[in-house]
């Protein structure tokens, strides 16, 4: 590929071959500092997008690089250099010639890596739009490791074909003794092909373990709980489990507050207090509107449920306990019996009844308000 570049220096001396690539490499990489990567930077600077931004700064240590050490790989091709210098022709391109080369793989490794997962990391901040999972750039970076590898492998002459053979014997092997972690592997990609959840989603497993995703990795992944406790679960684990996940499609999440009240309380004005008391709640959303549900005749109360919306699955449970303090205040100002229970229980001395066998005489009444049809007195 070089070849044609090569062909520049015939007929110079030694001196005037290597004085012209120095000067060839240095004026290059000039150039490609200060006009051309300045070029661009005033040109993406005027864009409204981060991408663009993030690909010259990513690309500038290697093309700068590149062009510092083409001259030299360029140098030691050259015939006038290579018959005028102490060594031979093939320990001139060991030391010199296949390192320049080795290094420009390098760097452009290292920096196709960095591109991609600075690029991840800045779509994964737009939100809700892009739904990429952070284990593309654990694929990403598995895949650029063994393409430099094989790469550096041809490069210097390494035949790859008995390493590929051993490859798959030690693949198998792999695949045998680390099962679960391959498991994981795979899981974690299925997991993201599915776009099952991303990191900030508060996700349920079917076992009651719940929590918000803060890191997702090629192996498992990290849940914070609500008690600040950090959970990983094996991706594998996650891949064959029920999840349900409360941020997706949208992160609205209903609340249902159930409460009952007693058999001739005014239904009408009932519901149109315990709508109040959500729409002044600062948690609950304006939209939808909230509303109470009559759900059933109870045994001893009309069975109401109060349904209304929050912003997030993680602020349920706080609503909760807010409505439920509001209702009671009010049902109390206004009136409303909320019914519950009632024992009475009386106890006769032994000399005012018959004797009993076992012990003491006790007379246990129910009153109505426990459950229709249990009142009356009971002895034992």
């Amino acid at each position: 590929m070089l070849s044609p570049l090569v062909k520049l220096f015939e007929g110079l001396s030694a001196i005037e071959a290597t004085a012209l690539v120095l000067v060839l490499s240095f004026a290059s990489a000039i150039v490609m500092e200060f006009v051309i990567l300045r070029i661009a930077r005033r040109y993406v600077s005027n864009t409204s997008t981060e991408y663009d931004n993030i690909v010259i700064s990513s690309l500038r240590a290697p093309l700068v690089i590149t062009a510092a050490l083409v001259g030299v790989y360029v140098l030691t091709q050259v015939p006038a250099v290579r018959s005028s210098v102490l060594l031979d022709a093939q320990t001139l391109d060991v030391a010199f010639g296949k390192p320049s080369l080795s290094v420009i793989v390098l760097v452009w490794a290292y920096a196709a890596n960095e591109v991609v997962n600075r690029l991840v990391a800045a779509v994964n901040e737009e939100g809700g739009r892009f739904d990429f999972a952070p284990v593309f750039s654990n694929v990403w970076t598995l895949s650029v490791l063994l393409g430099s590898a094989g790469t550096l492998l041809w490069l210097w002459g390494i035949e790859i074909t008995p390493l590929l053979g051993a490859a798959g014997v030690a693949g198998i092997a792999v695949g045998f003794a680390a099962k679960d972690t391959v498991a994981n592997f795979f899981g974690g990609i299925a997991l993201y092909f599915d776009d099952t959840y991303k990191i900030g989603d508060y996700i349920v497993l079917d076992d009651g373990t719940a929590g918000t995703v803060v890191k997702v990795g090629v192996r498992s992944t990290t849940l914070l709980t609500r008690d600040e406790v950090m959970v990983t679960v094996p991706n594998a684990t996650l891949n064959a489990a029920k999840v349900t996940n409360e941020s997706a499609p949208q992160r609205r999440r209903r609340v249902r507050v159930p409460i009952g009240v007693a058999y001739g309380t005014d239904i009408d004005a009932f519901e149109e207090l315990a709508v109040d008391v959500a729409a002044a709640e600062s948690l609950v959303l304006d939209s939808p509107k909230p509303r109470a549900r009559f759900r059933s005749f109870g045994d001893s109360a009309l069975q109401y449920e109060l349904l209304c919306w929050v912003n997030g699955p993680t602020r349920r449970r706080r609503a909760q306990h807010e409505l439920n303090r509001s209702l009671y205040k009010a049902l109390n100002d206004a009136g409303i019996e909320i019914p519950y229970p009632k024992r009475e229980v009386t106890v006769t001395p032994a000399a005012d009844r018959p004797a009993v066998a076992g012990g003491t005489a006790t007379s246990e009444r129910r009153t109505a308000d426990e459950a229709p049809g249990e009142s009356g007195d009971v002895t034992t």
